[in-house]
């Protein structure tokens, strides 16, 4: 496909997800319902109460929030990739997600408002984070594999923590709550929320793309990166820090989200290859647009809203071996 044409449809992608996605609903608006809306809204003229009600307060927030969460763990997803070298790295491989999850179900499990909830699983997700690259520090091993170790034991650690409480918790009040949330899912999701996440997103964001010609230079391997003047361990912490602060923002708002910075790295890696300059965007508005999608699938799917968690799984999984079939020698 040519270049000019590729730049095109990224370009139009999000933007037709966008708008399709304020028009399907229970509650139908077409485009011009929609525009005529926007048009009064921003400009003074009087519109339908009901329309501007459903248009600003339920699904402009849930839309914002769900591209922000698809590019957030997509770009975490394929900064780590590139970190590790690793194909089957995901967003969650240093604990954040397991910590944000532990950190949720401890809220939800002691009452607390929905902004205590969002606080605690963002604070414990960078918390997992940081006990795991503690522990590779304390190991004194291989960089790599001392973050995946350590990444694994506090993922299990913060895992086991959240079947205690599921164990302990209420049936008939706590435990559904902790399980839909533990699920995933965008229909709580407010204007206070985005204010919430958008500056640790931003920091993240920034910061990933800021560095991301680096990861180019870390596949040569660790003595050619230094060799090439890049210091790896301050790379690696930045990636870190950032993906991270992408990652726990975007549980504490939505919950547990799989698949989507497993799958969408490849997807983009497809479309144009693996230099990290042009990757890293590109994954960005992939992911993007494909969790604002699949979003729509899970509000319009049935009667009630099947948990985001459920569908990335099902969708994922196919989507992965198709995909990762097709472009694993890229990694050889």
């Amino acid at each position: 496909m040519h270049s000019s044409l590729k730049k095109l449809i990224l370009i139009l992608l999000p933007v037709t997800a966008f708008l399709f996605s304020f028009a399907i609903g229970r509650y139908a608006i077409s485009i011009p319902q929609l525009m005529s809306t926007l048009y009064g809204h921003y400009f003074g003229s009087v519109t339908g109460t009901n329309l501007e009600t459903v248009v600003f307060n339920i699904r402009l927030p849930r839309i914002f929030a769900g591209m922000l969460v698809g590019a957030a763990l997509s770009t975490a997803g394929a900064a780590y990739q590139g970190m590790f070298k690793n194909p089957l790295v995901s967003p969650d491989i240093l604990g954040a997600s397991a910590g944000a999850g532990f950190g949720a179900c401890l809220a939800i499990y002691l009452s607390q408002s929905g902004l205590i909830i969002q606080v605690s699983a963002f604070l414990f997700g960078l918390a997992a984070v940081f006990l795991a690259y503690l522990i590779n520090v304390k190991l004194d091993y291989d960089p790599i594999l001392g973050l995946v170790l350590g990444g694994i034991l506090i993922s299990t650690l913060f895992s086991s923590g959240t079947g205690v409480l599921k164990y302990f918790a209420d049936a008939n009040d706590k435990l559904p709550a902790i399980t839909f949330w533990l699920m995933g899912s965008l229909s709580s999701v407010n204007k206070r929320d985005l204010i919430m996440v958008l500056i640790p997103m931003l920091i993240g964001f920034t910061s990933l793309f800021l560095v991301r010609w680096r990861l180019n230079v870390l596949a040569f391997g660790e003595e050619e990166a230094r060799a090439l003047g890049i210091n790896t361990k301050k790379l690696r912490l930045i990636v870190i820090i950032s993906s991270t602060l992408v990652t726990a923002a975007s549980v504490s708002i939505c919950g547990m989200v799989g698949w989507i910075g497993l799958v969408i790295p490849h997807l983009a890696r497809a479309i144009v290859g693996p230099n990290y300059r042009v990757l890293m965007p590109v994954t960005f508005i992939v992911g993007a647009t494909y969790l604002l999608l699949i979003d729509d699938v899970a509000r319009c799917l049935a009667s009630v809203e099947v948990p985001l968690g459920i569908l990335t799984s099902f969708i994922g999984v196919p989507f992965f071996i198709l995909i990762f079939k097709k472009n694993v020698r890229g990694w050889k």
